[in-house]
């Protein structure tokens, strides 16, 4: 669906993940799946985090921010393709595509940030233990989180404000399941060197370069510290710490490399949109079971929610009877 010229953009139309008629509904049920996963997996450990006092640890309130964002951005880019399904209806309204791409972008951004800030977490625990409690007091946790909320939505603002500003687009399709800055950019028949030139710039060396070197520094220092621990129980309870941390980030750089860093090539471009699929779908699903299954507190936490649970639907089932027969 060509318009070239076209100005005053109402709505796009977003292709979703595949045009292949029998895949449609095998590719909702699933997408449908990892959500409702995503959501009752993040809920749970956020839950878990807010109510068990055992859990009001530096680790575990970063760990619920995640948790948020995770929830937020399945919300944000899910949304749509689930909601097709039913409908049949591809049409985004422009305001709702803008304010979906900020959303998304955003939440990356925090959600690198937030890892980061995990990251000098286990630094912090591992290199000073002596020193962890004063140094990862509450105050500093409330001031890496915000800084990593600010940080999250002031960035994307310029990118987005600039793409805001076109008014010229060759089509109203969008090659993609929800709006994203690079195929719209692709579309759009303004001059978009400079918006390149600034999504590379601020993309690559701010949005992701800079949260990677904090953390990729931070396990500079803690191998070294790691290595340095005499006996093979020690180096396996100070590796098992962040292990769960360290898997999260190589899952998340990996699918942004893939869906930002590769060539643009024809070939390479549906590749993108299953890597910005198990960005937003599978990961935000893998979170909370990459920092809950290996993880006794979090178990602990869960059996003793369970425990708490069963016994108020006991008395509550208890109450209800007596009442009934008085």
């Amino acid at each position: 669906m060509m318009f070239p010229n076209q100005t005053n953009i109402r709505y796009f139309i977003l292709n979703g993940i595949t045009d292949v008629p029998e895949l449609q509904l095998p590719i909702f049920l699933i997408v449908l799946l990892i959500y409702l996963i995503t959501l009752g997996g993040n809920m749970t450990l956020f839950l878990l985090v807010c109510f068990d006092h055992r859990l009001h640890t530096p680790m575990y309130f970063f760990l619920g921010n995640l948790s948020i964002v995770d929830m937020t951005s399945s919300t944000v880019t899910l949304n749509k393709i689930l909601s097709s399904f039913v409908t049949r209806d591809k049409a985004i309204s422009y305001v709702s595509c803008m304010i979906q791409m900020y959303m998304f972008g955003s939440l990356t951004s925090h959600e690198l940030h937030i890892l980061a800030a995990m990251s000098y977490d286990r630094y912090v625990a591992i290199c000073s233990p002596l020193r962890y409690h004063m140094v990862m007091n509450s105050r500093t946790c409330s001031l890496l989180a915000s800084t990593c909320w600010v940080l999250g939505f002031l960035q994307v603002i310029p990118p987005v404000g600039i793409l805001c500003s076109f008014s010229c687009y060759f089509s109203i399709e969008v090659n993609h399941f929800f709006c994203d800055i690079v195929p719209l950019m692709r579309i759009s028949c303004d001059d978009t060197s400079f918006l390149e030139k600034l999504f590379f710039i601020e993309g690559l060396l701010v949005y992701i370069l800079t949260p990677f070197l904090l953390t990729f520094y931070s396990y500079v220092f803690i191998i070294f510290t790691i290595l340095k621990i005499q006996g093979d129980v020690g180096r396996r309870k100070a590796f098992y710490t962040c292990s769960s941390h360290l898997t999260a980030v190589i899952l998340l750089y990996t699918t942004l490399v893939g869906q930002y860093l590769t060539p643009n090539l024809s070939s390479t471009l549906e590749s993108k949109k299953y890597f910005a699929l198990f960005n937003t779908a599978a990961v935000p699903m893998l979170n909370p079971m990459i920092y809950s299954l290996k993880n006794k507190d979090v178990k602990r936490a869960f059996r003793w929610s369970l425990r708490r649970i069963k016994q108020y639907f006991l008395v509550y089932f208890q109450n209800f009877l007596s009442v009934g027969y008085a």
